[in-house]
């Protein structure tokens, strides 16, 4: 389970990201202030650091700098700072990613995946049974075969490969594929998916991807 240090000072997007964070099944520590996130972060590691620029006592462009020059943490400064200048000062500090507020929930966990994934080399695929998923070239092979997926078919693939033993449910799949979609998937579609995906990795009786009844999917871990 991936672990988020997010710094902020606001209560209430605390309380919003905390409830998202949550759901979405990440373990998830808070700092509202320079000096606790300092406290923090020298007595744990954590696999990215969500980030505000203005904190009660310092700035988060010092912070960025501070941690960068002392791990390879990566970074994602979430702030209502919304200029040029601003925004080219976090990346040039080595901030992964930049997010304004206000933002929409799942954009924010779409981008972060992106960088968890982009900063995790050791990780690079996914193995289950005989289905392995490529992250890097987003290929999913079958006894080393290719298997020929559309877009939102990968995506599901990969959230559910991601949580194996895990329960995934239908919300949190439409959820995750509304943003490539462009618009939203209906419950229904959803279901078609799942069968066109069980079909092309030969798990046509449920074998793999298990329907848990008015809930969702779990895959289990298969030798």
């Amino acid at each position: 389970m991936n672990k988020i240090l997010l710094v902020e000072d606001n209560e209430t997007i605390v309380l919003g990201l905390s409830y998202l964070l949550q759901e979405e099944n990440f373990e998830y520590v808070i700092a509202k202030t320079k000096t606790e996130t300092l406290r923090l972060l020298d007595k744990n590691t954590f696999d990215l650091i969500l980030l505000d620029i203005a904190l009660p006592d310092g700035s988060g462009f010092e912070l960025c700098k501070y941690i960068k020059e002392h791990t390879n943490t990566p970074i994602i400064f979430l702030t209502a700072k919304d200029e040029e200048k601003d925004v080219v000062q976090g990346f040039d500090m080595g901030a992964d990613d930049y997010i304004i507020k206000p933002f929409r929930n799942r954009e924010l966990i779409s981008r972060i995946n992106n960088v968890l994934r982009r900063n995790n080399k050791e990780n690079t695929s996914i193995i289950c049974g005989n289905i392995k998923i490529d992250l890097d070239s987003g290929k999913v092979l079958k006894n080393d075969e290719e298997i020929e997926l559309t877009k939102l078919e990968y995506k599901i693939l990969v959230n559910l490969f991601t949580n194996v033993g895990k329960l995934v449910t239908r919300e949190q799949i439409l959820n995750d594929i509304w943003d490539i979609a462009g618009n939203f998937v209906e419950d229904n579609t959803l279901t078609v998916y799942i069968k066109r995906i069980r079909e092309k990795i030969g798990d046509k009786d449920g074998e793999v991807i298990k329907t848990v009844r008015g809930l969702g999917y779990r895959v289990e871990m298969l030798k």
